[in-house]
């Protein structure tokens, strides 16, 4: 049972860092390069709404995380230990899933960092 606990704060955790990173770059705010022009706020809160509707980057996410979970599953088979497969299962899929939320963050970041020069604004990052 003890293995068990800590198989379930694992997926707690692997859970918490996915939906926490699922939108947190759409909320950036880049660095402007000079005056701040007018509509800029308006523009940021355009883009970074454009950046949080990019539902496929949180898709990408949970399915990194559930071939992460396949992936560790495979790899203690042979242990024959449910206790072992289970807990590899649920670190597959934290690991997995944790890197694409982060990565998905970093895209959203670019998108708001794109949009925004795209609108004209001098935004360096």
């Amino acid at each position: 049972m003890q293995g068990f606990s800590k198989h379930i704060i694992l997926v707690v955790a692997g859970a918490a860092l996915v939906s926490a990173c699922s939108d947190g770059g759409a909320n950036y705010t880049p660095i402007h390069d000079g005056p701040t022009q007018i509509g800029f706020q308006s523009d940021l809160a355009a883009c970074q709404r454009l950046a949080k509707n990019q539902t496929q980057l949180t898709q990408e996410a949970y399915g990194a995380a559930a071939i992460g979970a396949a992936a560790g599953a495979l790899l203690t088979m042979a242990a024959d230990d449910d206790d072992e497969i289970v807990g590899n299962a649920l670190g597959g899929a934290a690991i997995l899933g944790g890197t694409a939320a982060v990565e998905g963050n970093e895209k959203r970041e670019e998108i708001v960092v794109n949009c925004m020069k795209g609108r004209g604004h001098a935004v360096v990052g």
